[in-house]
């Protein structure tokens, strides 16, 4: 529970105070370390079970692959995919090799990612080729990202968080005729993407906003604020990255759209709100943008406030300017 609500060192703390270590404790504690980008501990735990005679399952090599790819960490993922079949006995199942995939996805290595997918002993899941769909983003592959989008339309047609995805891509290699015919098919095929969303709690009450918002009881107020809170950013080295955001449309309208992101007027209602010593829990229903990564970065140098920022892989502990993803992610 701590774990999975932004509080490792609390989750560590219970972890330790069990007079009896099972299997399923040693999971729980490795997993929520690789949910918060703990890699080294998460290492150092994965050895400390073996010494204290609890051999690792497949569940265990899940979370330890599962934060090499967030780290990107592609050697240390060969030798725990190798381990776990030379030392451990484990056979990999296809959570193990969907692991491997986005390791290599996102560390650019997208056509080894690829090839493990054809020649793997299963069926390729739809995680597969999104995670692999998702890479193609990152690393500007078009061809590789038509290939997953295809395979992902075949598996899941209704998923419009697919089209969307692809749209992007050709949206940032400004091929703007594509964009519209992918954008006019989900018009015509009525198909809807979640809309991002961030919450907040405050006082046991949960404040959630989405990009723009309108609706929050002190929404003006927020705006005011987090407009100042901007320009002090700005004095520390902040700057929009427009690039970022994909429609087609002017600076001055990417900037707008940028600085109303959901996760940074949560943040604005914790810093009016949540007492001065006290760390900013934020959760997110999508993947941190890179924009809103870099404010989050400065916001926690600039107001002296630790930021737990959870997105859909993982949670940013920002401190001090820095995120504890060390910009892999």
């Amino acid at each position: 529970m701590y774990a999975k609500c932004g509080s490792i060192k609390e989750a560590y703390h219970v972890f330790r105070g069990m007079d009896e270590t099972k299997t399923v404790l040693w999971n729980t504690m490795i997993s929520g370390f690789a949910r918060h980008a703990c890699s080294l501990e998460v290492m150092i735990l994965f050895e400390k079970m073996q010494q204290m005679g609890t051999f690792p399952s497949e569940v265990t090599y899940v979370s330890v692959l599962n934060d090499c790819s967030h780290m990107g960490l592609v050697e240390s993922g060969r030798k725990y995919f190798n381990l776990m079949i030379t030392e451990h006995n484990v056979s990999p199942n296809v959570v193990h090799y969907s692991c491997m995939v986005d390791l290599f996805g996102r560390s650019g290595l997208l056509l080894e990612a690829y090839n493990l997918i054809e020649e793997m002993p299963f069926d390729a899941t739809t995680s597969m080729w999104g995670s692999l769909l998702a890479s193609c983003r990152i690393h500007g592959k078009l061809h590789l990202a038509v290939v997953a989008a295809k395979h992902l339309s075949e598996i899941e047609p209704n998923n419009a968080g697919n089209h969307i995805l692809l749209s992007n891509i050709y949206a940032a290699n400004k091929k703007w005729d594509e964009v519209a015919r992918i954008r006019k098919l989900l018009k015509e095929s009525e198909l809807k993407k979640e809309r991002g969303k961030s919450w907040i709690e405050i006082k046991d009450k949960v404040h959630s906003f989405m990009v723009g918002e309108r609706k929050h009881a002190r929404i003006a107020e927020i705006y005011s604020k987090l407009d100042c809170l901007i320009e002090e950013l700005k004095i520390m080295g902040y700057k929009a990255e427009t690039e970022h955001d994909l429609h087609y449309v002017g600076d001055n309208r990417k900037h707008e759209l940028l600085r109303h992101h959901s996760e940074k007027l949560a943040l604005t209602l914790g810093l009016m709100c949540l007492p001065s010593n006290a760390s900013i829990r934020i959760m997110k229903n999508l993947r941190i943008c890179g924009d809103c990564h870099s404010f989050m970065k400065i916001a926690s140098s600039c107001t002296g406030k630790e930021i737990i920022v959870r997105d859909t892989n993982r949670f940013h502990h920002f401190k001090n300017g820095c995120c504890s993803s060390r910009e892999f992610w």
